[in-house]
């Protein structure tokens, strides 16, 4: 009967973790324990918004350029390309898409929150 219990026990703890990683989406942002964090599909787990965003632009097969407070020259950026800009409010990642430098977000259309995250209110400033 004890061990009964104590699975039972176990399993409830486990569910409902297991049940909200099922649900959320990649992008999906939610904030835990006063920090911002992002599920991420092809980790399986949540992360923090730079880790989140780090390999995104590492993995989605253009350009990174790095974390720099100005953007690389124009002539040398290509579709899709990204960099991820530092302001005093904080960063935020950039993609070039159609000729211009745009929000990431603006462009992968993750979590509506991302475009209040950290510099990316202020990237058009």
């Amino acid at each position: 009967m004890r061990k009964i219990l104590v699975l039972v026990l176990a399993l409830s703890c486990i569910g409902p973790t297991s049940a909200l990683a099922q649900s959320a989406k990649h992008g999906q942002l939610r904030q835990h324990q006063s920090a911002t964090q992002v599920w991420d599909e092809q980790a399986a787990k949540w992360v923090d918004v730079e880790s989140f965003w780090l390999s995104f632009a590492s993995g989605h097969g253009s350009r990174y350029w790095g974390k720099s407070d100005r953007y690389p020259e124009y002539g040398q950026v290509k579709q899709t390309d990204t960099v991820l800009i530092e302001l005093a409010q904080g960063t935020c990642l950039m993609e070039f898409w159609h000729s211009r430098w745009r929000r990431a977000n603006d462009v992968r259309r993750w979590d509506d929150g991302f475009n209040a995250y950290g510099g990316c209110p202020f990237v058009f400033d």
